[in-house]
């Protein structure tokens, strides 16, 4: 039941629905003052959530920098960045990919000995296609051998990425060092978890960073339908952070 009611809440926290909301109100509102004001209010609520400076600046306050030099015996590659393309039943990579080639990087560098894939399926309906099968699959045929690939498929989510992956390593290397590799937005939140559920210090890899490090005047001017889903992710970010620090 929590799992379906976060999916829910997941739809209700996207800026672009509170716009909706209130052009409902709109319509719905039989006084002239009250349209109005739900009238500037969906204006408002657009034109701040779609300034793509204003988030590009909070994400780079946000997101982690990179860890000091060293070597790791595991890589732990946290799950999101992938799916099933149906057109051919292979791997069908999205835009957190990032996790999965710096893995790939960290590892040909021997700065890792073993890449392990932490990812189930999140998905409400279709529970079969587990991401890290997928992964696995592509490691062994760009040559990774079997010896440097791990696998935990069984997580939905970051506290169990944490738990299910750090059981693992635990039962195989008690002593390994550890590197967990993903999305330079999700730090904060993997770090809370990693760190109340590992019994080892934890260092993290950032990946996929999206806040911007330069800007043009559209960025200040013109609003961008990117920006909207910047705030969704930062959002879910968020709220997943505050239920992490009691829930793990």
């Amino acid at each position: 039941m929590v799992f379906i009611l976060s999916k829910i809440l997941l739809f209700l926290i996207k800026p672009i629905v509170w716009v909706f909301v209130l052009l409902i109100f709109v319509i719905a509102s039989k006084e002239a003052k009250q349209r109005k004001r739900y009238a500037l209010g969906a204006l408002a609520t657009f034109l701040l959530f779609s300034n793509n400076f204003i988030v590009e600046k909070i994400i780079n306050s946000y997101e982690a920098g990179y860890p000091k030099t060293e070597n790791y015996d595991v890589g732990i590659v946290l799950g999101g960045f992938s799916g099933l393309n149906k057109r051919n039943n292979e791997i069908a990579f999205n835009g957190a990919s990032d996790r999965l080639f710096q893995a790939i990087s960290l590892y040909k560098k021997n700065k890792i000995k073993q890449i392990l894939i932490s990812s189930g399926n999140a998905n409400l309906i279709n529970k079969q296609v587990k991401e890290a099968n997928l992964a696995v699959n592509y490691l062994k045929m760009i040559g990774i051998p079997d010896s440097a690939i791990l696998m935990e498929n069984q997580s939905r989510n970051t506290i169990e990425n944490a738990r299910y992956s750090l059981a693992l390593i635990t039962k195989n290397n008690p002593k390994a060092k550890i590197l967990v590799i993903t999305s330079a937005w999700h730090i904060p939140r993997a770090k809370l978890i990693f760190d109340k559920l590992a019994k080892q210090k934890t260092e993290f890899y950032p990946t996929n960073f999206s806040g911007h490090t330069e800007f043009e005047l559209s960025d200040f001017m013109i609003p961008n339908a990117s920006a909207l889903g910047a705030w969704e992710m930062l959002f879910k970010e968020w709220i997943g952070l505050a239920v992490d620090r009691w829930r793990a």
